[in-house]
């Protein structure tokens, strides 16, 4: 047998890569088969993917997909609060504001990690252990299944902080959601619950992983009880606000959070692909596929362009106003900035000082 790997990898740094057994239905590993780990090992920042991570990724998508023992790719995050929070600000704010060449090099990295995925060979299953925000949400929805957590929130970031969703989810959400719903997310950028997710359409299977006196409890952040409220308004999966949501905080701060029965889900998943003929399974998922990549294949170059040029104005400034802000204020000035620009104001540093004053600390790291 040839080896069809396009490079021979070193371990990698910033990424873990694990052979796991595949479980027949009888609950007993399955000799000289296994699934294939892909772990983002960036839990201090929430999972953000840095450029090298990008580059490990691509790399053991390649092998995993050459792996003939392998069952399926599981692509996760490590720790329980994050699955991927998209883009490194840090990398952002420091490297590439205001550098688009260089930003438009790192696009094409992120650009062949999406196509990664959605040209693997075996079939991808996203463990969604967390959050998955921005491009960690395109890289989720350019997997086969998604199987969440339910505590996982999902949402877009990029009109709020200065950039785009175009490295896959003006693509892949109209697909999962239809065009209004995914108006809704990619434009307003508010987090969607698990449960509200699956109910759209966007997720194969949500599990409990909050535990109460040994006992699994739905996320007691979102409504999960009614589907209308007294105006016929769908509330299913809302997140609770007011009291409700201050008891529920209270709640969740004393839970234990286990993700046993995510990952019982995940092999689950793995346990029923193993029962299928491999060469008719992975055609399927090839036809499948087809309808993502009919359109991320037909924007994917164009949109890398608009967002290198973007890194001279919108997204110079969302991005050092968020990697430099605090919690409580990484947003610019919005109504400040339209004003501006309705006054004829050029974008320039003295205007990114205006709508966003603390991240003009930037410029000292930026030379």
């Amino acid at each position: 047998m040839k080896n069809h790997n396009l490079v021979e990898t070193s371990p990698p740094e910033n990424i873990l890569v694990e052979h796991r057994p595949v479980h027949a239905r009888d609950g007993s590993a399955v000799a000289g088969l296994h699934n294939v780990w892909i772990t983002l090992n960036n839990p201090d920042e929430l999972n953000s993917y840095t450029t090298e991570m990008i580059k490990e990724i691509i790399l053991a998508l390649r092998e995993a997909s050459n792996d003939r023992a392998a069952v399926a790719v599981v692509l996760t995050g490590a720790g329980n609060r994050s699955f991927c929070a998209g883009g490194n600000t840090r990398e952002y704010a420091e490297v590439y504001a205001g550098a688009p060449g260089e930003y438009r090099q790192y696009m094409r990295l992120f650009n062949d990690m999406v196509t990664a995925v959605l040209h693997c060979d075996k079939p991808v299953i996203c463990r969604v252990n967390g959050m998955r925000v921005g491009g960690g949400q395109e890289v989720g929805m350019a997997c086969d299944f998604s199987i969440a957590s339910d505590l996982a929130a999902f949402s877009q970031a990029g009109p709020k902080h200065g950039s785009v969703p175009d490295g896959g989810s003006t693509d892949f959400l109209p697909l999962f959601l239809g065009i209004e719903k995914a108006m809704l997310s990619g434009t307003l950028c508010e987090p969607w619950s698990a449960h509200r997710f699956y109910w759209l359409g966007g997720l194969t299977h949500i599990v409990p992983v909050t535990k109460v006196d040994g006992r699994f409890l739905a996320n007691p952040l979102v409504v999960t009880d009614r589907l209308l409220d007294d105006y016929g308004r769908v509330v299913l999966g809302d997140f609770k606000t007011g009291q409700d949501r201050k008891q529920a905080q209270e709640l969740l701060a004393s839970a234990q959070i286990d993700l046993s029965l995510l990952d019982a889900a995940v092999e689950e998943m793995c346990t029923k692909l193993l029962y299928t003929m491999p060469d008719c399974l992975t055609k399927t998922i090839e036809s499948l596929r087809k309808h993502k990549l009919e359109h991320w294949d037909r924007n994917r170059e164009t949109n890398r362009a608009w967002l290198a040029l973007n890194m001279m104005t919108e997204a110079k400034a969302g991005f050092r106003a968020f990697h430099y802000g605090d919690k409580k204020n990484r947003e610019v000035d919005f109504v400040l900035l339209r004003q501006r620009l309705a006054q004829g104001a050029q974008w320039s540093e003295d205007l990114i000082e205006e709508i966003a004053p603390w991240a003009v600390q930037g410029r000292a790291v930026m030379g």
